[in-house]
């Protein structure tokens, strides 16, 4: 045990010293930034190394079995730690924690707490009874609210300059593979003036971009309202002093009409990118998903989007090996994407999840053909994204910097720092390498594309940051 641990442990306004590791996806980032926000107003201090702090605190994913895997491995690993008396104890919060409930503690009841989706408000309370030794409570959870959980007064763990907005909780959509309702309940509409509140209190946080999150975007406002109201809300967004960017995540087909399509393209600040998980192209395949769209609208769709919203980049998500999907019905969802040339493209294997409907389907498709045709599929998009970036080069962009280059994967430039253009939301697309004077983490500056670097491109810094 290191020195300082003991000295700053015996500081008399500190609760307790605790690590937090946080999974999945931004949604399950901001409960995370939520839960740490609490702590720290409460008297907590985080550490980065868990070994010889009063617990660790794990918000789980439990979306798919790669996330269950890393959720697992990340509880035993704390486990291990307070086995060992490297830590004293362990609370399990988040997705996981919610889908399996008392099932968790029956397999590992080592952990000390579980701390359902919900119950994320609770988490000082669960400190100060693990802190204390108390332990007649040891699960909490509570049922999905009809009014989202607040989002402020969060300590943020993203860099200082972009944060992730998250504008309604839960999803109304019965996707016949996913168990996120389970997990998360039904859609619930944060207000608007409660999502610009929100907005503010990051812009005055030194956020220059804000990265919008819910589980469907474009239903925002339906179960509040009666009617959608993304368009109205994206307004009063693009009036929030301070923000330079706002990017558009997890948009849905359904509900964009020509009101949100004319939001877009008129904003100061909302920048052409779209996130919009298709999941296929095949019409079969969609019904059996229950999608509740066709390849002819969402075709429609995407023209018109491309056609109103100048220089917009999509971005969308492909299952492969669906119950039931035939060779001929993956070829249709290539030739789709051959088509409509999407500039950021993700690709999925079908995961089983046994609480699904999809799991009842017949015609599971073997592991190996899952995994030929995801890697068929992107390496149909390599060629469209390295075609792409090629594009690119001499043309001017501004580039947000998020860090200096860590080693020297440019060595002609030793000063390189990586940034993003318009084009590439955080932690899921591509980056900009820069070279410039002046750089710094946070700066938005114009740059010249003068190279690429597969899925990345290289810049250089024309003008003076800002």
């Amino acid at each position: 045990m290191p020195d300082s641990y003991a000295t700053e442990n015996d500081r008399s306004d500190v609760k307790g010293r605790y690590a937090f590791v946080s999974l999945g996806c931004p949604k399950n980032l901001v409960d995370s930034e939520r839960m740490l926000g609490m702590l720290q107003i409460e008297g907590y201090e985080l550490v980065d190394d868990p070994r010889g702090a009063d617990f660790a605190v794990v918000n789980t994913c439990g979306f798919i079995e790669e996330a269950r895997t890393e959720s697992f491995a990340t509880i035993d690993e704390m486990l291990q730690l307070k086995k060992q008396g490297d830590l004293r104890g362990v609370i399990v919060s988040g997705c996981l924690a919610e889908r399996q409930k008392a099932d968790l503690l029956i397999d590992r009841p080592e952990i000390d707490h579980l701390v359902g989706v919900f119950s994320r408000e609770e988490i000082t309370k669960v400190a100060d009874r693990l802190i204390g030794g108390l332990d007649e409570q040891r699960t909490i959870f509570q049922p999905a609210p009809t009014h989202p959980l607040p989002d402020t007064s969060r300590l943020r763990i993203t860099p200082k300059h972009f944060a992730f907005l998250k504008i309604s909780e839960g999803c109304d959509r019965l996707c016949t593979f996913c168990a996120i309702p389970k997990m998360r309940g039904k859609h619930a509409t944060k207000p608007i003036e409660e999502v610009v509140a929100e907005a503010r209190e990051l812009a005055a946080d030194g956020v220059r971009e804000l990265v919008i999150v819910a589980q469907d975007t474009t239903y925002y406002g339906l179960d509040l309202y009666g009617e959608t109201r993304l368009s109205q809300l994206l307004k009063e967004l693009d009036k929030v002093e301070g923000l330079d960017w706002i990017r558009l995540m997890y948009f849905y087909p359904m509900y964009v009409d020509d009101e949100l399509i004319d939001t877009i393209a008129a904003s100061q600040r909302i920048v052409p990118y779209l996130d919009m998980p298709l999941q296929h192209a095949n019409d079969t395949m969609l019904r059996r998903m229950q999608r509740r769209v066709n390849r002819a609208d969402t075709e429609m769709l995407l023209t018109k989007l491309r056609k109103r919203i100048p220089n917009l980049v999509m971005r969308t998500t492909f299952i492969t090996g669906f119950p039931g999907e035939t060779d001929e019905q993956f070829d249709e969802l290539v030739d789709f994407v051959r088509q409509q040339q999407f500039e950021r493209l993700g690709v999925f294997t079908y995961s089983y999840e046994p609480d699904t409907p999809a799991a009842k389907l017949p015609d599971q498709v073997p592991e190996q053909v899952m995994q030929e045709r995801r890697a068929r599929l992107m390496a149909e998009q390599q060629q469209i994204a390295f075609a792409w970036n090629d594009a690119q080069i001499g043309r001017q962009v501004d580039v947000l910097i998020d860090s200096q280059v860590p080693g020297e994967p440019l060595p002609e430039n030793r000063a390189a720092w990586i940034g993003r253009s318009y084009a590439d939301a955080p932690d899921v697309d591509g980056v900009t390498y820069v070279t410039g004077e002046n750089l710094a983490t946070g700066a938005l500056v114009k740059c010249e594309i003068v190279a690429r670097s597969d899925y990345d491109l290289v810049a250089v810094a024309i003008e003076d940051p800002r």
